[in-house]
């Protein structure tokens, strides 16, 4: 039986037509995307303006190119991305746009969204897939053979990968702030009162609980819907409607089209060619033959999928408290679950002579990795670090730097977030991460 139903995943040959849909897709909304990057000016305040980056434990050499070379690599990722959608070099491409948008991820870590995960998740995976066999310059120019059929692992693998992000962000809000106080919701649609029409309908609370609640259900439920035949196009619909809905009320960027593309990749495999008017291929005529998988690649698959179920699961080791603490939140797929903002000022000791004083953030960083540093206790902690380090480099060695840290969840008051007695720029100290009152609610929020 397990023979069989991995033969089936795996194994089995399907269309080639959707795979090629979703790289056109892909490829098309990625170009858009590094443009808007371009027209909106961030290039210059993510990655020029800048003295200080939030860098990744892993990757602490990652650094920006300079301004000219930052623009460029942001015009070849729009360049690379049509490639991708034009099947054109499509290998190269595609390692090219993978290598060039996660290296824009890894240079500071105040610009972290999920979609910019999800982005280099999906074109890491299109590197290894036959997305090119249709519908590609490569086919056109005869670098590559036409091909009709894919083995099935090939469509399977987007799949699972998008399940991951529904599913994960589903049991997520599957918490006392998003279903029980209907939050952090309730704090966005009151922002968004100004609105005609229904603007006034965005103060009331049954307004706030029913957005949270349907939000989860869509969430938790619109994997299976997308499998089943039967409530396929309803659910592909849905998925239209809920994503368009978030971009037109909230600032989530490209993520709802992002999803929308992708999310296309459930439709049966031949779904394409009912719109371009393409004969359909006789599938059943080559099904009796299978793909041969090699055993490296079925391990490869088990252990990305073992990975990506990993990763989300941390958040919910015992005490780890993500939304507060920041640990295990990220890559974790906890999508729109928090309104967070916080204050971070620091103090500056020498113990050689006890004086103190207190520390110009704004001299360090812009004003927007201020706001996120804020919210981050380890981000709070590595600018510690580096104001101790820039200290001893201009003849005061040894330090001590602590902060007074305050953070706000889902509208609750300010609390303290940080031990204000920790010396940040010293060794980790235990308990140095205060925990949150969660039963701290403000009076307004109590329906």
């Amino acid at each position: 039986m397990f023979r069989s139903f991995t033969e089936r995943i795996v194994a089995r040959p399907v269309d080639a037509a959707s795979l090629a849909a979703f790289r056109i897709l892909f490829g098309l909304v990625m170009a858009a995307a590094a443009v808007r990057f371009l027209a909106l000016g961030w290039v210059d305040e993510f990655y020029v303006r800048p003295a200080y980056y939030f860098t990744w434990e892993l990757f602490p050499w990652v650094r920006p190119l300079p301004p000219p070379l930052m623009h460029l690599h942001f015009a070849a990722l729009a360049i690379v991305a049509c490639g991708v959608a034009l099947g054109f070099q499509y290998r190269a491409c595609a390692t090219l746009f993978f290598i060039g948008v996660t290296y824009v991820e890894l240079i500071d870590k105040t610009t972290y969204l999920n979609h910019y995960y999800l982005v280099s998740l999906l074109s890491g995976l299109l590197i290894f897939l036959p997305a090119h066999r249709m519908w590609s310059v490569d086919v056109w120019r005869g670098s590559i053979r036409r091909g009709e059929t894919i083995p099935s692992w090939t469509v399977n693998i987007l799949r699972f990968q998008l399940a991951v992000v529904y599913v994960f962000a589903g049991l997520a809000k599957i918490n006392r702030d998003w279903l029980l106080d209907g939050e952090p919701l309730g704090i966005w649609l009151a922002a968004r009162s100004d609105l005609p029409l229904v603007g006034s309908w965005f103060t009331q609370s049954w307004v706030a609980y029913a957005f949270s609640w349907s939000g989860a259900l869509f969430d938790l439920s619109i994997v299976p819907l997308l499998l089943w035949r039967r409530t396929r196009l309803a659910a592909y619909i849905a998925v239209i409607v809920f994503h368009a809905t978030t971009w037109l009320l909230f600032p989530i960027g490209m993520f709802p089209w992002i999803m929308i593309a992708a999310t296309s990749i459930f439709f049966p495999p031949d779904w394409p060619r009912k719109w371009v008017g393409r004969p359909r291929v006789d599938v059943q005529a080559v099904r009796l033959r299978r793909y041969v998988i090699s055993a490296r690649t079925v391990a490869a698959l088990a252990v990305y999928a073992a990975i990506q179920i990993a990763l989300p699961l941390r958040a919910y080791w015992p005490g780890l408290d993500p939304e507060w603490t920041s640990r295990g939140f990220n890559f974790a797929w906890r999508v729109m679950l928090i309104e967070k903002a916080g204050y971070a000022g620091f103090v500056a000791r020498d113990p050689r002579t006890g004086r103190e004083w207190p520390v110009r953030t704004r001299d360090y960083v812009t004003e927007r990795q201020e706001k996120m540093m804020a919210q981050d206790p380890f981000m709070v902690r590595a600018l510690a670090r580096h104001v101790a380090a820039d200290l001893a480099a201009r003849g005061v060695p040894g330090v001590e730097v602590r902060a007074d840290a305050f953070a706000t969840l889902n509208g609750r008051p300010l609390q303290r977030l940080i031990d204000p007695r920790v010396n940040l720029a010293g060794p980790d100290t235990a308990g140095w991460i205060l925990p949150m009152n969660r039963d701290k609610l403000q009076a307004d929020r109590r329906r």
